[in-house]
C-alpha cells in the first residue's frame, strides 16, 4: 500500500511542482537530481598588446589624418613635379600636425648641423657614427650631420582590445 501512496505523491507533486521532493526521492532510494546549468560562454579570447600595436597606430593616425600611406602607395611617376610639389605641401602640413598632436619630439643632439660636436655617447642607437671611425667605436666627436630624433613624450589613444590592430586603416564603402 505504501507504493500506491508513494506513487500518488509522486505524480501530484510533480505535477503541480515540477519536481520530485527529497523526501520521496530518499524512499525511493533515488537521489534529487539537479538541473543541469546552461554553459557559460566563454569570454572572447582578448589579443595580448604586441610591440608593433604603436607602430601600426601611429600609420593609422597618418592615414587618417593626411591619407599618408594613399600617398606612399600611389604610383606618382605619370604626375609632374608641380603637381607632386603641391600635394606634398598640404600632406606635409596635415603629417605634421598629427605627429606634434601625439608625439614631443626633440632632436638626439641639440646642435647646429654642419659644427663639431662633442660626444657623450658612443651608443650605436643614439649616435650613428660616419666616415674614419676608430677600430674601437670611440671617439671623442665630429661634425654634426644630422641631430637625430627621440621621442619625449608619446600620448597615443587608449589601444581598443579586440579590435583588429592588423588593420591601419578599414576599406570605405559608400552606399547608394
Amino acid at each position: 500500500m505504501s507504493r500506491i501512496v508513494l506513487a500518488f505523491r509522486s505524480f501530484f507533486a510533480i505535477l503541480f511542482t515540477g519536481k520530485l521532493p527529497a523526501g520521496i526521492a530518499q524512499e525511493l532510494g533515488l537521489s534529487p537530481q539537479k538541473k543541469p546549468q546552461p554553459a557559460a560562454k566563454p569570454a572572447p579570447a582578448v589579443r595580448a598588446a604586441q610591440p608593433w600595436d604603436g607602430a601600426l597606430q601611429i600609420l593609422g593616425i597618418l592615414q587618417r589624418d593626411s591619407r599618408l600611406i594613399d600617398f606612399l602607395m600611389e604610383d606618382i611617376s605619370a604626375f609632374s613635379d608641380d603637381q607632386v610639389g603641391a600635394a606634398i605641401r598640404d600632406l606635409h602640413q596635415r603629417c605634421r600636425d598629427s605627429l606634434t598632436r601625439y608625439l614631443l619630439l626633440a632632436p638626439v643632439i641639440d646642435g647646429v648641423e654642419g659644427s663639431f660636436t662633442k660626444l657623450d655617447t658612443n651608443d650605436p642607437a643614439t649616435v650613428k657614427l660616419l666616415g674614419n671611425v676608430p677600430v674601437n667605436g670611440k671617439a671623442p666627436g665630429g661634425l654634426l650631420r644630422h641631430k637625430g630624433w627621440k621621442a619625449e613624450k608619446i600620448d597615443l589613444p587608449p589601444f581598443t582590445p579586440g579590435s583588429s590592430a592588423m588593420v591601419i586603416a578599414p576599406a570605405e564603402v559608400e552606399i547608394e
